[in-house]
């Protein structure tokens, strides 16, 4: 799901964090340049957008929309893309001189491995101009100076739960939660309903739940060459998988387990993950797919800590080196890191990189999404560390560390021997 080289902070922007930006308001058209003519010299222009699983991500659409609407001339064409090819197939893409003009970011290694390649446009003036700078996650682009991309969303973690399953089980909402306490609930929330075995949680594939939450809470670096402070994390996963507590990986991986329905179908009793599922969540409710009743809760945190830490990511537009409609692109880009792109996504329950306090009540005015005090909390934690630190090895490490991870998870490696590993390949592959 993800500025600087040294690892880095983000405020969270929802509610306190940017309290201040009450008037922000980018000018949809502020964009320097015209757009250019389609091929078909009828002055219109059709832009061509990457996204990934359209039909799911209702974030798009209504991007979209809004967009056209305040751009008669310009219509908006996805190029829609498996989200688990995502990046495999952007990559081969750009490395083949495609031409589609807007290339979505879904994290900041993939916008790092683009931008180090030279197959974005640079469009640093964007991000100086206007409101740009309030927005979250803006320091992720920040590439020596220069941006190639622009956020308009800015997600953080947090625990999604059955509020069903705990009624049931006699447990309150998991207000603050340590870890060793939500191994505890996790175990106790396993059981069998009606023939079916629900996981007490779920922790999806991704090397994040993992590593990346352990760097947010220990302050540790992952572009350093030094991963000792994973262990307290894998032991905790690790623990649960034993006891039967979660899916264990070996068959997430092999079934290609999907979160969303796992949690969906009530399979699960928790789940951690970001704040981009709610839009999708909220739609599967509204439509019928699902009956979950859910709510939200602060990620566990590690013992003794103050205050609640997670970890996160923003998302967003670049243009692409080589788009036919470079204009009309960055017109899209800007207009969707401005005050009106952010109203079009937190309408679907998206969270905007932009912020105002307009803004963030008409997000919890939602129909559907939970508004007791502890999904609230959830929604205002004191740090939001990022996912990955930005640098020329950021994708390098990336590969090694998720290698090296799904080894550790399927039983092929020790902890410790899977650490060692991390800290030798990274090491002796990439930092020298």
């Amino acid at each position: 799901m993800t500025a600087s080289n040294t690892p880095a902070r983000v405020r969270h922007p929802l509610v306190k964090a940017l309290a201040t930006a009450a008037a922000l308001s980018l000018a949809v058209t502020a964009c320097g340049g015209s757009a250019e003519p389609a091929a078909g010299g009828d002055g219109n222009v059709t832009l061509s957008v990457t996204v990934w699983n359209m039909a799911k991500t209702p974030e798009f659409k209504a991007l979209f929309d809004a967009f056209e609407a305040a751009n008669p001339g310009i219509k908006i064409k996805p190029v829609d893309i498996l989200a688990d090819d995502y990046a495999e197939k952007v990559t081969t893409m750009l490395a083949g001189g495609d031409k589609s003009d807007v290339i979505t970011m879904k994290n900041v290694t993939d916008y790092s491995r683009y931008s180090s390649r030279g197959q974005l446009q640079e469009i640093t003036d964007l991000a100086k101009s206007g409101d740009a700078a309030k927005l979250a996650g803006l320091d992720a682009f920040d590439v020596s100076g220069k941006y190639f991309a622009l956020p308009y969303r800015q997600d953080f973690w947090l625990l999604y739960y059955n509020k069903t399953y705990f009624d049931k089980a006699g447990v309150k909402a998991p207000e603050t939660l340590t870890w060793d306490e939500y191994a505890k609930l996790a175990q106790q929330l396993t059981k069998d309903e009606g023939g079916k075995k629900v996981h007490g949680t779920y922790h999806h594939t991704w090397r994040s739940v993992v590593q990346a939450i352990s760097a947010a809470q220990t302050g540790g670096d992952q572009l350093s060459g030094e991963y000792s402070f994973f262990t307290d994390q894998y032991n905790v996963v690790l623990g649960l998988q034993k006891a039967g507590a979660t899916l264990d990986f070996g068959t997430a991986m092999a079934q290609k387990s999907d979160y969303k329905t796992l949690f969906e179908t009530g399979a699960t009793a928790m789940l951690p993950m970001g704040t981009w599922y709610i839009a999708a969540l909220m739609e599967a409710k509204k439509s019928g797919k699902t009956d979950v009743d859910w709510a939200l809760a602060p990620m566990p945190q590690r013992p003794g800590g103050s205050g609640v830490t997670t970890f996160g990511s923003p998302t967003a537009f670049a243009v692409n080196k080589k788009a036919e409609h470079a204009d009309a692109a960055k017109k899209f880009v800007q207009f969707a890191a401005s005050k009106a792109g952010a109203e079009a996504i937190s309408k679907v329950g998206v969270v905007p990189a932009l912020q105002s306090p307009e803004i963030t009540s008409a997000y919890f005015a939602l129909d559907g999404m939970p508004t007791d005090e502890v999904s609230k909390k959830a929604f205002e934690p004191d740090k939001v560390n990022l996912e990955m630190p930005v640098s020329e090895n950021t994708s390098d490490i990336d590969t090694i560390l998720r290698e090296e991870h799904e080894l550790i998870m399927v039983g092929d490696k020790s902890v410790a021997d899977g650490i060692k590993s991390m800290n030798e390949r990274v090491k002796s592959e990439v930092l020298n």
